[in-house]
């Protein structure tokens, strides 16, 4: 079995834990970000209890289908890029790369993912949001940081929504609205992840073996590997939230009546409404609650795997 199509397994399996333990906290971090004016919700906690009482669990799950059906694609991409850099990046068969060689790696893995989930997270977020975009009776203010209410279409599921952005929002083009924003959280966001994760990796593993840095699974442990992939998962939030919000809203908005003209201008709107904290970083406590269990889960998951291929 080749270096690839491991790469591919190990980083499938990784996808596939990291969305069953993060999706609930992204459903609220979406509905946050998105939530008509005046708000819906007082903040997290109470997103978390009007969803569980209008839709139950279940509710925590909204728009799971377009990731469950990628977010495997979307990490063995990842890791798969990551590896076949790694080999272009690497001096010599078999010596580990630098820190600031993975910070390179997970660059250019960003980029390449970037165009799976852009796609995937527009029909994600118009899912988990139509429930909260509904409940506006009202246009918004002319600067409010969030989507035009008429967004709310009820769609059916992940199939209903691409058949809609299909036919009436410009072709596959309308797809990959928020491309922008979604290569500005990805691309700096995965080599800073990268870089942390192998960072601390080594720092583990120098305090465990008095100064040698063996990195490998086997010999860091479960817990090192937990610890090291929530420390990733958290850099990378902590580091690209606003771009993040931004895309949340260009996807959410209206293509007949936007309330934005592109990733500068929701911006600027955001910042001018709500300013900084309460504008740019809306829903970042939910998005740090799942960063660390999430990405705990994936790189656990990832090199278990990974280690058990060879």
């Amino acid at each position: 079995m080749g270096d690839v199509a491991k790469d591919l397994a190990a980083g499938t399996v990784g996808g596939a834990a990291q969305l069953l333990v993060g999706h609930p906290f992204d459903t609220i971090k979406v509905k946050l970000q998105s939530q008509p004016a005046p708000p819906r919700y007082a903040g997290a906690g109470d997103a978390v209890r009007q969803t569980l009482a209008a839709e139950g669990a279940r509710g925590l799950y909204k728009g799971m289908g377009a990731p469950l059906a990628t977010v495997a694609a979307m990490n063995a991409v990842l890791f798969t890029v990551r590896g076949q850099m790694e080999a272009v990046l690497r001096s010599e068969p078999g010596v580990p790369l630098t820190v600031g060689q993975q910070v390179v790696a997970g660059a250019g893995a960003g980029v390449a993912v970037s165009f799976l989930a852009c796609p995937t997270e527009l029909i994600k977020c118009r899912l988990q949001a139509q429930s909260a975009l509904a409940t506006a009776a009202a246009p918004t203010p002319a600067f409010a940081a969030v989507a035009a209410p008429a967004a709310a279409a009820k769609y059916g599921g992940p199939v209903d929504v691409a058949r809609h952005v299909l036919r009436s929002e410009g072709g596959a083009r309308g797809l990959f609205k928020g491309l922008v924003p979604t290569l500005a959280r990805e691309v700096p966001g995965n080599a800073i992840m990268f870089g942390v994760y192998e960072a601390t990796k080594r720092a583990l593993a120098a305090a465990a073996a008095g100064g040698e840095e063996d990195t490998s699974s086997e010999q860091l442990g479960r817990g090192s590997l937990i610890l090291a992939g929530g420390l990733a998962g958290a850099s990378f939030w902590g580091s690209v939230y606003p771009a993040d919000v931004v895309k949340s809203v260009l996807q959410v908005d209206d293509h007949k009546r936007p309330r934005y003209s592109g990733s500068m201008d929701a911006f600027r709107k955001i910042l001018a409404a709500d300013g900084v904290i309460k504008g740019l970083y809306k829903g970042f406590g939910p998005a740090m609650a799942r960063s660390v269990p999430a990405n705990a889960a994936c790189f656990l998951a990832y090199e278990i795997a990974r280690s058990s291929l060879g």
